[in-house]
């Protein structure tokens, strides 16, 4: 059997519940052993308030994973790198790129490895994707990712304050996929941003990138969407056409189904950062944060109805 790596859990709101303490139960190289929450508790762990408050009274815990919300997440992995942890930042890492780098510095510093999570590079579907793009040239790439945000966020306030990304916190799931998957590297050039006039973050946004050799790259991010969520993403190449459904779970070349194997994102995630500790290193991607990031800084804004829940 692997050895096993005490870990903690850090906010145990419903992406925790739902995806988190389940991958850990079923890996059998973590021990959960606590669990810090303002407002919730888990059943069989040792619960506290904060990170602080588990760090001091756990001084045995080898490892955190940070499920609170972005704007906290600084504060709570810097004092889990300096108190000797491992520590895994769900998506997105921070609410900034450069605190996110200062974080990859201070692992490097204590030598403790930092996994920036992206769950939905994890989808089953995306490596077999990257692997038959490689040697693809790709023609353009139609990114459509849409949602209802009342059905996924439901009175989360945190997500229309700054840092919380409104509907980048979806988008960037693809935008995680589409670094991972396509060969070139791509930037933006322009983006549509629309706010509702009593929130802070977007509510959609149109994204149009390129590359060195002028590839057409739009994606379009929308939570206003209906019942059926639409994530998916198409790359037209010279070979054919790639597209990614369902969030990366299902994969098409030229129409014919390819055979991607069963969902297991999360229990991916949680191997992945097993991998990262005991081998003395960090994974920290920043590119689809930079990315969001980009967007905020190039986008055109339009204000639009307020949204009420």
């Amino acid at each position: 059997m692997a050895k096993q790596i005490s870990i903690g859990i850090v906010g145990v709101g419903k992406i925790a519940r739902d995806q988190h303490l389940p991958a850990i139960a079923a890996n059998e190289g973590f021990d959960l052993v606590a669990g810090a929450s303002r407002n919730a508790q888990v059943d069989g762990l040792r619960n506290y308030k904060t990170v602080q408050e588990m760090l001091a009274a756990e001084p045995e815990l080898e490892a955190v994973s940070l499920c609170a919300t972005p704007q906290v997440r600084f504060e709570q992995a810097r004092d889990a790198l300096v108190a000797g942890k491992h520590v895994m930042l769900e998506k997105p890492p921070g609410a900034s790129v450069v605190e996110v780098t200062l974080l990859a510095e201070l692992a490097k510093e204590h030598g403790r490895s930092l996994f920036a999570s992206w769950h939905s590079r994890y989808a089953p579907g995306v490596e077999t994707a990257r692997t038959w793009l490689t040697a693809r040239v790709i023609k353009s790439v139609q990114v459509l990712w849409k949602e209802d945000v009342r059905k996924w966020h439901p009175n989360q306030d945190w997500i229309w304050q700054p840092g919380g990304l409104g509907i980048f916190d979806p988008g960037i799931n693809a935008l995680s996929i589409m670094t991972r998957i396509l060969p070139r590297a791509f930037f933006l050039k322009s983006a549509e941003l629309w706010v509702p006039s009593n929130r802070q973050t977007p509510i959609a946004a149109n994204l149009n990138f390129t590359d060195d050799h002028d590839t057409p790259v739009r994606a379009e991010f929308d939570w206003r969407h209906g019942p059926e969520e639409l994530w998916q993403i198409e790359v037209t190449t010279g070979d054919g056409v790639l597209r990614l459904s369902q969030g990366g779970k299902q994969l098409h070349i030229d129409g014919a189904a390819v055979d991607v194997g069963p969902e297991r994102e999360y229990p991916g995630l949680y191997e992945r950062f097993y991998e990262l500790i005991t081998s003395g290193q960090s994974d920290v991607d920043l590119r689809p944060l930079e990315h969001v990031a980009d967007a905020l800084l190039l986008g055109h804004r339009h204000a639009v109805d307020p949204f009420v829940e």
